[in-house]
């Protein structure tokens, strides 16, 4: 039995990191890569993405055409943000 003790060492300290690295590696590597399912849906995303832009900038053509200052209303990056004084989004009090 003592004559296995060598091998099993070297078994177990050296081949079987490697075997378990590598194991990993090839799982990593593929996790990283999309299914076909996912570049479906991913592509699907885009369209319906394409289509929204469409019919927003379809909208704002209408907005514009019917009431030109509708913009006016709409809330800036740093006015959208809560004023503690009115309660109200964008910081404006209305009348």
């Amino acid at each position: 039995m003592d004559f296995l003790h060598g091998p099993l060492i070297i078994l177990l300290a050296v081949v079987a990191p490697i075997w378990i690295i590598a194991h990993y590696a090839t799982r990593w590597r593929a996790a990283k890569t999309l299914t076909g399912e996912d570049e479906k849906l991913l592509q699907e995303l885009w369209e319906s993405a394409s289509r929204m832009e469409g019919r927003i900038r379809t909208l704002e053509k209408i907005l514009d055409a019917e009431a030109p200052h509708w913009r006016d209303g709409v809330a800036t990056d740093d006015a959208a943000d809560d004023d503690a004084d009115t309660g109200r989004r964008g910081g404006r009090a209305r009348a």
